[in-house]
């Protein structure tokens, strides 16, 4: 056993009993406890039946403090057994992962953990198993998700535009209204929901290949979605096909939701029934075009894709109107959640401008 240290000066019995009063990790109180009857005069042995231990644990206590403060008395993480990927390999690990494989290369479209090894091997000669590295990009930051279609000619140009100009529109909307109107913000979109429905990731076992029921008939309908983020409301119908009157059915109902007294700027795609010139269009809204190939700017998307998720995937439906029930359903129980519009709608471009 090592001989007895002093203790930093800066600190006092009753300072440190202080700090375990208010201390919320019960071994950090423990060993203030221990040392504060040491400042007070008591003997290490004393010491160490306060805090339960031995000599040589309130030694190493005391070089903690001394080093640390009362910080230095906390348990911390232990730091495990080190990558074996040196910051090199591990760099170079993330720039793959990041510019993806090429597949006339690599022969795949996208990393599976068993390719990694094999480029790690290949690059590095370097031997690891597929959790090993697996672990590692974890430690790195990066798990597995899904990528959010996007189209293929998308202008990214276009896109940053159209959010920088967007308070210039909303100020045209403006221009044409008495002074003082509050304008709300909307998004509209459409989707198809059909007997031909998307089967969802699920939990299962380990190593099991879990099942879901497939229907290949193809009756389907249209669920007309709008919401008003900053609101937490939503407008919808379901109707049997996508045409100029059935959009125009859906303006009305939206015209419907926007408060009294105010006006709806309504953003929506360049689909050929949203920009015809014989859609009637209520006079409390005004549209606004979304640049072309630009899906990500409509959070109505991320709308659909939870609603797929979570309420109409892995189902079979049995007929039109079975479709027709658990869309409006869907709907129903969305605009009964406005937080829940809230948080997958809002868009900091489109907020107070």
């Amino acid at each position: 056993m090592g001989s007895a240290i002093g203790l930093r000066d800066d600190f006092e019995g009753a300072a440190l009993r202080r700090l375990a009063r208010g201390s919320k990790c019960a071994k950090q109180t423990r060993r203030l406890l221990a040392l504060a009857e040491i400042y007070d005069g008591g003997s290490r042995a004393s010491a160490a039946r306060i805090g339960g231990v031995g000599l040589q644990i309130v030694r190493d206590w005391g070089v903690r403090f001394n080093a640390q403060g009362p910080d230095g008395l906390l348990d911390g993480k232990a730091p495990g057994k080190p990558s074996r990927l040196n910051d090199a390999q591990q760099r170079a690990l993330v720039e793959a992962v990041e510019r993806g494989p090429i597949p006339a290369i690599h022969g795949v479209v996208r990393w599976r953990l068993i390719d990694l090894v094999q480029w790690l091997h290949e690059e590095f000669a370097v031997s690891l198993d597929e959790t090993t590295v697996g672990r590692a990009l974890r430690k790195l930051g990066y798990v597995k998700l899904t990528a959010r279609p996007r189209h293929h000619a998308q202008n990214e140009l276009a896109m940053e535009a159209f959010k920088k100009g967007f308070a210039a529109e909303l100020a045209k909307v403006r221009t044409a209204l008495p002074r003082g109107t509050p304008i709300e913000i909307w998004f509209q979109d459409e989707a198809r929901i059909g007997q031909k429905n998307k089967i969802t990731r699920r939990w299962a076992r380990r190593g099991t290949r879990p099942s879901a029921p497939k229907d290949q008939r193809t009756k389907s309908a249209y669920i007309f979605g709008a919401i008003c983020p900053q609101q937490g409301k939503g407008a919808g119908l379901v109707l049997p096909f996508c045409n100029t009157e059935t959009m125009a059915l859906h303006l009305t109902e939206i015209s419907l939701m926007v408060a009294p007294g105010a006006h709806a700027a309504v953003l929506m795609d360049q689909a050929g029934w949203h920009t015809t010139g014989k859609l009637f269009v209520p006079d409390n809204i005004s549209i606004i075009a979304l640049p072309a190939k630009c899906p990500e700017l409509n959070p109505v998307e991320n709308i659909w894709q939870f609603m797929r998720d979570n309420w109409l995937s892995n189902r079979v439906f049995t007929s039109h109107d079975n479709i027709v029930d658990h869309c409006c359903e869907a709907w129903n129980k969305l605009v009964d959640q406005p937080w829940r519009i809230m948080t997958i709608g809002r868009r900091k471009w489109a907020r107070g401008s």
